[in-house]
């Protein structure tokens, strides 16, 4: 019965072997690297004398070592997953020792169309030492016919999959067997790579740490909301690695983009592109109308992880719907699971300039009516993305941090792509370097010309110049905290200094060398303008919260020594964050008398009923009031505003423990006189919980409290972050975010 057994698996070798060696395919993939593998591989048929063929019996790919030392262990995926310049060791076992003139050797491949002039494919002995630079295998031990490789890769390799199979002489016979496949990432832990980023606790923090916050609102009330990069969850390194297949570069042709993917700059341009859907069925689809039927609301996602199993689940088609800080937040996961080291960015009064004339044109009607007339806009906030690495082709100056951006606002080399853009060349005004470097300028520096035009005659008067107000607060999460980081000095000198004037001019003058900066510029420009005679502000005069009255009064101040008779026409928008008007909900005109120098305060009331059937998520209303004073020029002023929601707490109720079911409990308040219904409450975290979490919630009566209990499983211990939005009929999207302690 043994002896029958034993043929027969003799058999089956013989037929696998042949298989192998007529070029039929043999299992692929790696099966799951944590258990020492005892795989058959294929036997040669021909024998010499009482010789039997050289073969490999079974491998063990020494995973769990590799990958901790390669600091791909909290990928949850069990694939071998490596970084580049870095060596790898596996265990090879034979059915005999090396013979006299055989050998073993090593084919690595990546792409479809690998060669080894273009980097993709590399033939390699096994060796006794390691070479320097290229692909090369180390034996490191030889012990009862079971050999262990070193393997070590360029530190320019191309990332991605990877396949590894061995070439066998013996007998005067040469054959390639396939091992297996592995991924090889970006080594930003190697000061040969061009990744690499020497401050240990910001590498944790730009490429290990899976959640973050992103910042919203405006320069007068900033506000935050969690992230889940969610990079090492189940499938993601995978779904990312398939969006550089979707390029249109890889379908333009294969062999180039896949020999280019050694280049952080090349990954994260071609990323830039592709997390928007805009020119290639990419991951993301935008919407800034305020109508998101036919999708979600940008601001119910808590996450990328989501959006990216979204995106591969529906065949790779846009997924409906992203703004700004979800294209940022979903580009962040994809560079740092490349392990390109990366960061949220948020510019608050960000300029888009249409026309590289680094000036935005904002119009009015003289009834204070916002226009949506021209291209250019200045949005409450834009977030973006950094990621770091050395470019090769300006120079060390303007190696760091290079601006990213995925959200689809002008076209780029004929595709919706922005960067990268270095952080030092911006500040410096250096517009004339790739890439999109006027955009990016522009949006932090550009100068806001505001106008007001008369529909009726079809005339329009400049009312304001503003070289200050674009480019506020820029700002990313600190490292290792959740406090927020001012990084505004990274991107330009001090406002008002005499470095960024320079600055500026040098910008305009590479943009228009030709141009007079004193006709161009709104620096110059504003002083030709003659002083108003009155001033004005809005001033919020009670609590903003949504359900309640809007109170607000109108500061005017006379400026001068004579009376003044002023008309003013005030009106109220609900937007969208980027300057998308919704609905005028409220208009009022007055006519005022100021004595010499008098300030006084008109009353604004806007009514919940006025305002809740037109509020989008982002909450925002802009109010604005242009000041007629007899034949003098108006005075225009203007005012964002964002009601808060009411609150969501989130409580842990157990100690959280790895692999220990603990409950969480949602509370939640409808501050309404009416009820709230259609309430959907999000969950997700990594390493807190797979996936997400969708608990729907009944319908609140008015004043009715809620109290929502749910049970999370840790997977991973450290402080992890959960996430929750609660959505209503009444309330589009409420954050909340709790940072949990998982002990083993």
């Amino acid at each position: 019965m043994t002896w029958c057994l034993a043929h027969f698996i003799r058999i089956l070798i013989r037929c696998v072997g042949e298989a192998a060696i007529n070029g039929k395919d043999i299992p692929s993939r790696l099966p799951t690297p944590s258990v020492r593998l005892s795989v058959p591989f294929p036997e040669k048929r021909q024998r010499k004398a009482n010789m039997t063929a050289l073969e490999p019996q079974s491998i063990n790919w020494q995973a769990t070592s590799n990958r901790r030392a390669h600091h791909t262990d909290r990928f949850s995926s069990q694939e071998l997953i490596l970084r580049r310049g870095q060596s790898f060791n596996f265990s090879l076992s034979l059915n005999r020792s090396l013979g006299t003139g055989e050998s073993l050797g090593f084919v690595v491949s990546t792409g479809p169309q690998p060669s080894e002039s273009a980097r993709t494919k590399a033939v390699f002995p096994l060796s006794n030492r390691t070479s320097r630079g290229g692909w090369s295998a180390e034996l490191v031990s030889n012990k009862d016919n079971i050999l262990t490789i070193s393997i070590s890769s360029p530190v320019n390799a191309p990332v991605g999959w990877y396949t590894l199979s061995t070439q066998i002489s013996s007998q005067g016979k040469d054959f390639i067997l396939k091992l297996g496949m592995f991924i090889l990432l970006f080594n930003p832990w190697l000061q040969e790579d061009g990744v690499f980023m020497s401050n240990h606790v910001e590498r944790e923090e730009y490429v290990l740490e899976d959640a973050g916050i992103i910042y919203v609102g405006s320069t007068n009330r900033i506000g935050m909301v969690g992230w889940n990069f969610g990079q090492f969850e189940e499938g993601i390194l995978n779904i990312c690695l398939s969006i550089l297949d979707h390029s249109l570069n890889f379908r333009r042709d294969p062999a180039t983009d896949v020999a280019r993917r050694n280049d952080p700059k090349y990954v994260g341009r071609v990323l830039s592109a592709m997390v928007n859907g805009n020119d290639d069925n990419g991951v993301l689809s935008g919407n800034w109308s305020g109508n998101y039927t036919g999708g979600r609301d940008p601001r119910n996602w808590n996450g990328s992880v989501e959006i990216l199993k979204e995106w591969k689940k529906s065949g790779f088609r846009p997924v409906r719907f992203g703004q700004c800080w979800v294209f940022a937040g979903t580009l962040n996961t994809v560079l740092r699971s490349f392990g390109i080291p990366s960061r949220v960015v948020t510019n608050f009064n960000s300029a888009h300039d249409t026309d590289r004339n680094l000036s935005v044109d904002v119009y009015y009607d003289p009834y204070g009516r916002p226009m949506d007339k021209g291209s250019d806009s200045v949005w409450n906030f834009h977030v973006w993305n950094e990621a770091w690495f050395v470019r090769t082709d300006l120079g060390p100056l303007y190696n760091g941090w290079q601006v990213l951006d995925a959200t689809p606002q002008e076209r780029s080399q004929g595709v919706f792509q922005c960067g990268p853009a270095s952080v030092a060349a911006v500040r410096e005004g250096d517009v004339n370097l790739d890439f999109d470097m006027p955009f990016v300028f522009a949006e932090v520096n550009a100068d806001r010309i505001t106008w007001i035009y008369d529909v009726y005659n079809s005339t329009q008067k400049q009312n304001a110049s503003d070289a200050h107000s674009i480019g506020r607060y820029i700002s990313t999460k600190a490292v290792g905290s959740n406090s927020r980081m001012d990084i505004t000095e990274k991107y330009k000198h001090p406002e008002g200094s005499s470095q960024e004037r320079q600055v500026f001019e040098k910008a305009l003058g590479k943009l228009k060398p030709h141009a007079s900066f004193g006709a161009t510029s709104a620096r110059h420009l504003a002083e030709d303008e003659r002083e108003p005679s009155i001033s004005g502000k809005f001033k919020v005069t009670g609590i903003l919260e949504v359900g309640k009255e809007v109170n607000m009064a109108l500061i005017l101040k006379n400026l001068t020594r004579d009376m003044k008779t002023v008309t003013v026409n005030m009106t109220a928008w609900t937007i969208v964050y980027n300057g998308t008007l919704v609905h005028e909900v409220w208009k009022d005109s007055v006519t005022i008398s100021l004595d010499p120098n008098e300030e006084i305060q008109h009353p604004v009331k806007i009514t919940y009923a006025q305002y809740e059937k037109y509020l989008k998520a982002d909450n925002m209303i802009r109010t604005t009031a242009v000041c007629q004073v007899s034949e003098e020029a108006e005075v225009l002023v203007e005012r964002d505003i964002i009601l808060d929601n009411p609150s969501l707490t989130l409580e842990v109720l157990d100690q959280a423990q790895v692999q220990k079911p603990v409950n969480v409990q949602m509370l939640f308040s409808n501050p309404l006189d009416e009820p709230v219904k259609d309430c959907v409450l999000m969950v997700e975290g990594s390493g807190l919980l797979l996936g997400s979490l969708r608990i729907d919630v009944p319908t609140l009566r008015p004043k009715e409290r809620s109290r929502v209990r749910f049970e999370i499983l840790p997977t991973r211990s450290g402080t992890k972050q959960l996430l929750a939005d609660f959505s209503c009929n009444k309330f589009p999207a409420i954050k909340a975010m709790l940072s949990i302690d998982v002990a083993e």
